[in-house]
């Protein structure tokens, strides 16, 4: 059954001065699929732009290229969506016979495609994180491919705390061990490097996520405000499997993917340069609004 969403992502820099404004990477568009239908797109830029290209990056996600007008003393950019979401039943999927249990081996032409998914993003020093990850294997039991996968994603929801933090960037697989704490991007990464450890090859997922709480008027588990992540894992047979350590969702309709990569850092919702003065930056504000249309 599809549900339909409609989303406004509005991201708003302000400086103190007119500065100059260097071309930006836009990333808000969702990314369709079998699962995900986009139905509508607008986007408005103030200032308004001398020219925008749309474009497929490597990873294949949906890219708007903007160079706004400058000097200008703002930089405001608006995309509204609407899409179908026929959801992801992933717990539905079969796996490949030679996958069902862990651990497990990519055939050859899997191994070439994932290459960059398979090799960790971090270096271990210690082992901790490959310590960490290997409590989830079943020690001397066999455990099933795809049950590590939901042991490991319950884990991080109900041991670590969720902090919000609004500086760019993500903390390192090592910090969010030593805190117990972290965004959403801090826990898919510490997941995706965890698992890769393992044998699994995983991307970082940015979307948005739709919290029925918004459309009640209680207050969600993640503020409203902020775009979410999450993880895909690829499991032969199933393909690429969406898991939430945040919220301890594995698939459904509530994920509503934008980009993927290898690293959060290339899958930034906004991306640019301005020239000025370090004092002339005022800072930026963002709202991401998903409703839910009736039945």
């Amino acid at each position: 059954m599809s549900v339909f969403f409609d989303i406004t992502h509005s991201t708003h820099y302000r400086y103190a001065r007119p500065v100059t404004l260097g071309e930006h990477r836009v990333l808000f568009r969702p990314r369709d699929s079998h699962d995900l239908r986009v139905l509508a797109t607008d986007m408005r830029v103030t200032p308004t732009p001398m020219d925008i290209r749309l474009i497929q990056d490597v990873y294949s996600n949906s890219v708007a290229l903007v160079q706004p007008q400058s000097p200008a003393s703002e930089l405001k950019v608006v995309c509204s969506f609407s899409v179908e979401h026929t959801g992801t039943r992933a717990l539905d999927f079969a796996l490949s016979p030679r996958v069902q249990n862990f651990p497990f081996d990519y055939d050859t032409e899997e191994q070439l495609m994932l290459a960059p998914y398979l090799s960790p993003y971090y270096d271990d020093p210690g082992e901790v994180l490959g310590t960490w990850a290997s409590q989830f294997t079943g020690g001397q039991q066999v455990i099933g491919t795809r049950d590590l996968l939901l042991v490991m994603t319950q884990f991080i929801r109900d041991t670590f705390l969720y902090r919000a933090r609004f500086d760019e960037g993500v903390q390192t697989p090592h910090e969010t061990l030593r805190l117990q704490s972290g965004t959403c991007r801090d826990f898919a990464t510490l997941m995706i490097e965890a698992i890769r450890h393992l044998g699994y090859a995983a991307r970082f997922v940015s979307g948005y996520l739709y919290t029925p709480a918004l459309d009640s008027g209680l207050q969600p588990a993640i503020s409203p405000g902020a775009t979410h992540a999450w993880v895909q894992v690829y499991l032969p047979g199933a393909g690429w499997i969406p898991f939430d350590p945040t919220n301890n969702l594995v698939g459904g309709t509530d994920l509503i993917r934008v980009g993927v990569a290898r690293h959060a850092s290339l899958a930034s919702p906004v991306s640019g340069s301005w020239t000025g003065a370090p004092g002339d930056y005022l800072g930026m504000e963002v709202d991401v609004q998903v409703r839910r249309r009736p039945a």
